[in-house]
């Protein structure tokens, strides 16, 4: 795990240290850090920056671009419309729980995102 300290810019006191005395940013990558070891075929990720800074929310993004590059899956589940822009090839929209359409991201807007989070399909 020391190497993953590391490599993901762990701030904490050691390998030993549990990961309940990390702060949120620190522990949110070391989670990440985790999973990735694993070298996942998917990875499913819910608000995977929230709370983070921008330099550790490029690391994170960088991360899963890379998983994405080595032929991987990168589900991501976000309320960050700019970060979905950011990272995505294609963007699903739900509306009362279920996907109302799905838009690849290089021509989705956040107008159109937002009435298709509102159930609205085409506009009026």
């Amino acid at each position: 795990m020391s190497e993953q300290i590391l490599r993901f810019g762990i701030k904490a006191e050691g390998p030993e240290v549990r990961t309940g005395t990390l702060s949120g940013g620190n522990l949110q990558k070391a989670l990440l850090a985790r999973e990735l070891a694993w070298d996942p075929l998917v990875l499913v990720a819910a608000q995977p920056t929230r709370g983070l800074d921008v330099a550790a929310q490029e690391f994170v993004y960088n991360q899963f671009l890379d998983l994405r590059a080595r032929g991987r899956a990168v589900l991501v589940i976000s309320e960050d419309l700019e970060e979905l822009f950011e990272i995505s090839d294609r963007i699903a929209v739900m509306f009362e729980g279920r996907v109302i359409d799905i838009l690849a991201a290089a021509e989705a807007t956040a107008a159109r995102v937002g009435l298709l989070m509102a159930g609205v399909r085409e506009a009026a």
